[in-house]
């Protein structure tokens, strides 16, 4: 969620700062966080639900095929939720072995396995491999990551279904209203002579608005929003605006992509969300990426833009890879007229 590097090698601060790492405070959950070299720089981060005793073989072993290809040279494994009984080791001691076996197999060492109920300050924590490896939890908020978080605007909140509601409809009706102008279209709204320049415009006007916090886009702007969103090259100078990552510009430019999501119908929706996917990814928020790309498919499941992401995101790619993908976009271009100036934090429209 934040590229801050929380403190690797002090567990409880480790722990307290997860859910500024991947965006909300886990429960019942299996965190992994591999390090890159040279140890101390954190790189993928991977949470998944707790699994039933039958499944955890299968959980280990998809878990840990996503770290094969990441330049890493070590996991920590958390694992939160469960009950420890006086005087025994932290729960789902098995699956942790499972785990620690099935990243053996891609080379990659367990450096730290960790235990703790919730995150929340004053929870116990234990590690599973050294017995005087223990303590209480510093409050989450007193971390170094959520100070930087919070300095940059970033929010951790308080399960994944909170994260997940930030894509929901605003007003299905509106929706149903949209689908059916879109349907009635059989081509885009502009002359092919101007086609590109007027849907800029288009977009451009979507920016201002925002800016100006003038609420929702009506019908008409949806709809004429979404019809330049499906233009290869307004797409391509969106995803231009995602770099570099987390400036006023790329945080506008998300911002907008969100509220498309939340107001565009099937399959129209898929467009803005594979663009928050990727600025999401950009700036190292694996977990809301995952859900923006899925949101994507799910509107449009032969979505090519959101299918690689997908890809490349399972594959455990750092986000600094696909950055050329933006930069290639761009070409001389800088984004339908609004200078980076334009989006300095505070400025009015």
């Amino acid at each position: 969620m934040t590229t801050t590097t929380p403190d690797l090698r002090n567990p409880a601060q480790l722990l307290a700062a997860l859910p500024y790492l991947i965006g909300f405070r886990p429960a019942k959950s299996v965190v992994l966080l591999g390090h890159q070299y040279p140890g101390d720089s954190p790189g993928l981060v991977l949470r998944g639900d707790l699994p039933r005793r039958e499944h955890r073989a299968c959980q280990a072993r998809a878990m840990s095929r996503r770290f094969a290809a990441g330049g890493h040279v070590g996991v920590t494994l958390v694992i939160v939720g469960g009950r420890r009984r006086p005087e025994k080791p932290p729960p789902h001691a098995g699956f942790v072995a499972d785990l620690a076996r099935e990243l053996e197999e891609v080379g990659l060492p367990v450096l730290h396995a960790l235990w703790t109920p919730t995150i929340k300050e004053g929870a116990p924590w234990a590690c599973y491999r050294i017995e005087d490896c223990a303590g209480a939890l510093p409050d989450p908020r007193a971390t170094i990551v959520a100070a930087a978080a919070t300095e940059s605007g970033t929010v951790a909140f308080d399960s994944r279904e909170e994260l997940e509601a930030l894509l929901a409809p605003r007003s299905p009706e509106a929706l149903a209203r949209r689908a059916d102008h879109l349907s009635r279209l059989t081509s885009p709204p502009w002359p092919e002579a101007t086609r590109v320049d007027d849907a800029a415009s288009v977009v451009s006007a979507a920016f201002v608005r925002q800016r100006r916090d003038e609420g929702p886009p009506t019908d008409e702007e949806a709809v004429l929003l979404a019809n330049a969103l499906k233009l290869p090259d307004i797409r391509d100078l969106c995803l231009a605006m995602a770099v570099p990552p987390a400036t006023a510009r790329a945080r506008e430019a998300e911002h907008l992509w969100l509220t498309l999501v939340r107001e565009l119908p099937p399959p129209h929706r898929a467009e803005p969300a594979a663009l928050l996917g990727f600025t999401a990814y950009l700036r190292g928020d694996g977990a809301f990426a995952g859900m923006a790309l899925d949101n994507a498919l799910e509107a449009a499941p032969d979505h090519v833009l959101a299918s690689l992401l997908r890809q490349v995101l399972d594959s455990g790619t750092p986000p600094e890879v696909i950055r050329g993908l933006a930069a290639a976009a761009a070409g001389p271009l800088v984004g339908f007229g609004l200078e980076p100036a334009d989006f300095d934090v505070g400025q009015a429209a």
